[in-house]
């Protein structure tokens, strides 16, 4: 039978424990090859069997765990549209849980009207038993009863699915106990705080999902088509591939596309974090979601709505929480043995003192419990997928695209940066540099030369038409205009014979001065290429271009050697240029390079200890992205940056590298801190626990309150800034 990979979206799913338990559940489901479930994402990917019955006996044993789940999207062959529409399991279905659908404000979910309900129960009992003293034990009793029926219906459910030792088992073990021993206004205190920590970790976890599903917002929902010479309104999903759409001013762009008529400044912040908006004209690309700020824009659309700029950056990161990175499958494994550990510790303490050494039942019950709450491991659990989640959306919403846990904790440990020169530290187009003019003005030489290129879509034709536009230069027309193979351009202006093009050719029509000769020698040297101008066989001056750095390469350059990163450039170009670049830059140069020769350097920075990023276009130069222990994708379009490498940087920005590894090491730093919170209350807990000191309410709050606090420290990597410092 064939196997597809179904995505479902999963509601009421908000922390470490959810996750285990569905996962456990749905591995031992037959033709459920695999499972991978991202509470971050509030998904699951499973690979299962084609067959439609099995999708919806998936989506009933979630629902009896206390989850929803719905089919997001699949390989095609499942009907993923009839799954969506399936209505929710509500609790009439005998499930009885208080997980569901978590849409709506937080405070009008079913989590939080019976953390409420609960509550006031609590507060009734308080107030009734200080009037009749003698009705304390049945009037907490029911008052806990109010949260724990549900709690104890969670856990049994878990338990017959291979979920023996969650934290729901826990909670009601730890609860029943304190009745038996007669601590039942703790224990109904216990059951309202642990629906509190749990409607704190909901809210939380929402916030966090909200982050990168909130980019799907900025695209319009409808889009003005062009079509027979008139425009209409239709919706954006609708928008097919080579549709004119019109964009008008202060407009969001609906589409990924190309702009065939228009000029305006683009803001495109929303997408990719640039607070400078765009100059775009004919011939360039958009993307969905950013916004046309000063000018009518006729756009042809390159992407459906299902593929373009914004829905692919959705769908990479739900994909990249789903990987797990490597200190996050070592706190997992470690959970799943840690658990029934601290059971078997729990039971220890709770008898063994008054076994051998004749102690207080009911005093070494009360702290066995105790430490039954207190090794709950949902904060520790929580602690690393909630940090690198808050990290990829964070990356994500900035144009810095980071494909999954694995890679972000890589990145920050990367000590060589391997980048290409063409396209990646330099624009990857030729810009005039220089203009000299030899008995003419800089103006004339340009628009001579202009004129020769005019109607050209070679790369330096480009550079010099674009110049004179810059300048204001109107470019006169050229007559009799050809190209001499391997020389240049000649032709015709005002009765006047041009030629443009190499030294050498001039050389041999004209005679370069000795000065002229060591001025262009000079520019070769900075990696500059230099182009002749003769009016009547006569020298009347000469252009030079070169491949510029990007704006912000050397500060690119700059931050990465300050955070121990040592930057290499590795190209295929000559010699001399590589060396001009590279010495603006600051940067070691290796050029001259053949695919396998940059693979070698890359193997050799290896062999040296180094963990090396390789920084391209993510189309060339395969073997070294392959080699490297991170590849990152720039300057190769969009397509390239969202589907190639290991990370792609969405703007072409060398400074985007440097702000890749200052995310991940601050990502790394923030799962260290929830750690030592986790563990860290836990000990202190379990030590004044065992000395008397504190008892169950606090220990419910050694949990519940250090999930609370590791998933707030982990969102405020959400309000990460590219140019806040490491």
């Amino acid at each position: 039978m064939q196997i597809l990979l179904t995505r479902y979206r999963v509601d009421g799913m908000d922390c470490a424990s959810c996750a285990a338990k569905i996962d456990t559940a749905l591995r031992r489901m037959p033709g459920v090859e695999d499972v991978s479930v991202s509470v971050s994402a509030g998904t699951m990917s499973i690979r299962q069997a084609d067959d439609p019955a099995l999708v919806a006996a998936i989506e009933q044993k979630v629902a009896s765990l206390g989850y929803k789940a719905t089919v997001a999207i699949n390989s095609g062959a499942i009907d993923a549209a009839s799954s969506t529409e399936r209505g929710p399991h509500s609790d009439d279905d005998g499930h009885g849980h208080e997980h569901g659908s978590e849409a709506g404000p937080w405070w009008r979910t079913k989590r939080a009207l019976l953390t409420i309900a609960c509550g006031a129960a609590l507060v009734a009992a308080y107030l009734m038993t200080r009037m009749y003293p003698s009705i304390e034990q049945p009037a907490f009793s029911l008052a806990m009863s109010i949260g724990l029926i549900p709690i104890g219906r969670r856990a049994f459910v878990a338990a017959l699915n291979g979920s023996p030792f969650s934290i729901e088992m826990l909670m009601v073990i730890a609860a029943a106990g304190a009745v038996t021993i007669g601590a039942t206004e703790e224990a109904s205190a216990v059951v309202f705080l642990f629906l509190v920590g749990e409607l704190l970790e909901g809210v939380a976890a929402s916030r966090a999902r909200a982050s990168i599903e909130g980019l799907t917002s900025l695209v319009p929902s409808t889009a003005l088509l062009e079509r027979d010479g008139r425009t209409e309104d239709v919706a954006a999903e609708s928008l097919s591939v080579g549709s004119i759409i019109v964009v008008r001013p202060g407009d969001r762009i609906a589409a990924d596309g190309t702009i065939v008529d228009g000029s305006s400044e683009v803001d495109e912040a929303p997408v990719t974090g640039e607070s400078t908006p765009k100059r775009k004209s004919a011939g360039d690309s958009v993307f969905a979601g950013t916004i046309n700020t000063d000018g009518v824009l006729r756009i042809r659309v390159t992407a459906a709505a299902a593929d373009n700029t914004i829905a692919r950056v959705v769908k990479l990161v739900q994909e990249a929480q789903e990987a797990k990175a490597p200190t996050e499958r070592f706190i997992d494994s470690f959970s799943r043995y840690y658990t029934p550990a601290v059971v078997i510790v729990a039971a220890l303490v709770a008898t063994i003192p008054p076994w051998l050494f004749g102690a207080d039942w009911s005093g070494w019950i009360y702290k066995g419990l105790a430490i039954l709450l207190i090794g709950c491991p949902c904060a520790l659990v929580i602690s690393t997928p909630a940090a690198i989640a808050a990290g990829l959306s964070a990356g994500a919403r900035r144009g810095l695209l980071i494909k999954g846990g694995a890679v972000l904790e890589t990145i920050g440990k990367i000590t060589a940066a391997a980048f290409d020169k063409t396209g990646t530290l330099t624009e990857g187009k030729p810009k005039v540099t220089d203009i000299v003019g030899i008995g003419r003005s800089e103006a004339d030489v340009v628009m001579l030369a202009a004129a020769l290129e005019a109607g050209s879509n070679h790369p330096l034709a480009v550079a010099i038409l674009e110049r004179a536009k810059a300048d204001g230069v109107a470019v006169g027309t050229a007559s009799n205009a050809k190209a001499v193979g391997g020389k240049g351009l000649t032709g015709d202006v005002d009765e006047h014979r041009l030629f443009f093009g190499s030294p050498q050719a001039a050389a041999d029509v004209a005679k370069l001065s000795t000065e002229l000769v060591k001025q262009i020698a000079a520019l070769n040297d900075e990696g500059k290429t230099v182009s002749v101008l003769l009016v009547d066989d006569a020298v009347a001056g000469f252009i030079a271009m070169r491949d510029e750095p990007r704006a912000d390469a050397i500060e690119g350059i700059r931050t990465l050697k300050s955070f121990g990163v040592e930057p290499v450039m590795l190209t295929g170009d000559n010699k001399r240029t590589a060396a001009a670049i590279a010495r603006n830059l600051g940067i070691e140069p290796h050029a001259e390079l053949l695919p396998e020769d940059k693979q070698r350097i890359v193997r050799e920075l290896q062999q040296q200890g180094k963990v090396v990023a390789k920084i391209g276009d993510g189309i060339n130069d395969a073997p070294a992205l392959a080699a490297a222990d991170v590849g990152i994708a720039m300057g190769g379009g969009t397509d390239v940056a969202l589907e190639t490498a290991d990370a792609a940087i969405l703007h072409g920005r060398v400074a985007d590298v440097a702000r890749m590894v200052q995310l991940s090491r601050l990502t790394m730093r923030n799962i260290h801190q929830n750690i030592a919170v986790a563990l860290g209350l836990k000990a202190v807990f379990l030590v004044t626990t065992i000395a008397g000191v504190t008892g169950l309410w606090p220990a419910i709050l050694a949990d519940t309150g250090a999930t609370v606090l590791v998933t707030l420290n982990a969102l405020r990597l959400l309000n990460w800034r590219r140019d806040t410092t490491d």
